[in-house]
């Protein structure tokens, strides 16, 4: 966000590119995010541990959902996180590998969504680029800034630091003395973690991250609309 802002200051984004990328944000942070935590609550509760359930996460309800400081993260850095699905790893019969299991559920979810809004992407850009249909053309911007920011938000879920769901698949290989021993310092880890976001060491290599795996997923979802005359 922080780029797309000083592009507009600096002349080089209109207003209403702007306007499209802030929806697109509001559309991942409501709708994105909160599937993003569902399915961490419903691989628990098939896995075997109904605590998602009780405590009102099994929904896609943004309202249980949403964190304010980790929507703030995806308006401004394009990264970030919503409310943690609260889990206990000793209803499962597979401690380790089912909490591994929950976790991955979650970045899963983003990618496969980001798959989705790039074939929407590449499908109306085809159409777009033929008929030059401005409204088109906005779609299309719609639908990439949501694939790019859930594929950010995949690749940042999987740092091994609390409240991410990297932290849990950590679970699987840490052993707990080690594991809780970071978790005591959960607090400052997440200030720094903003500092490193802000100041741009964080972002960039994610950023190149996320990347590549758009170039991926465009390359892949342009092939079904190649041959359209």
């Amino acid at each position: 966000m922080i780029r797309y802002l000083g592009d507009f200051f600096s002349g080089e984004l209109e207003a209403i590119d702007l306007i499209v990328y802030i929806l697109s944000m509001c559309f991942v942070v409501f709708c994105a995010t909160p599937l993003h935590e569902y399915a961490h609550a419903l691989i628990a509760v098939k896995l075997g541990d109904d605590t998602p359930r009780l405590r009102g996460r099994l929904t896609i309800n943004p309202t249980a959902h949403i964190d304010p400081i980790g929507a703030l993260m995806i308006f401004l850095f394009g990264f970030g996180y919503a409310k943690p699905v609260e889990v206990r790893m000793r209803h499962f019969k597979k401690p380790k590998r089912d909490m591994a299991l929950v976790a991955l559920a979650g970045p899963v979810s983003n990618f496969i969504q980001a798959f989705i809004f790039m074939l929407v992407f590449s499908g109306v850009s085809t159409f777009y680029y033929k008929t030059e249909n401005e409204a088109l053309n906005y779609i299309s911007i719609f639908f990439f800034f949501a694939a790019t920011v859930n594929v950010n938000l995949g690749v940042f879920n999987f740092i091994p630091i609390p409240p991410l769901d990297g932290s849990r698949i950590a679970t699987a290989l840490l052993p707990n003395r080690i594991y809780f021993k970071v978790m005591q310092y959960e607090r400052y880890i997440m200030i720094g973690l903003w500092v490193l976001l802000f100041t741009g060491v964080l972002s960039k290599p994610l950023s190149a991250i996320s990347s590549s795996i758009i170039g991926i997923f465009a390359l892949v979802t342009k092939l079904p609309f190649a041959f359209i005359g």
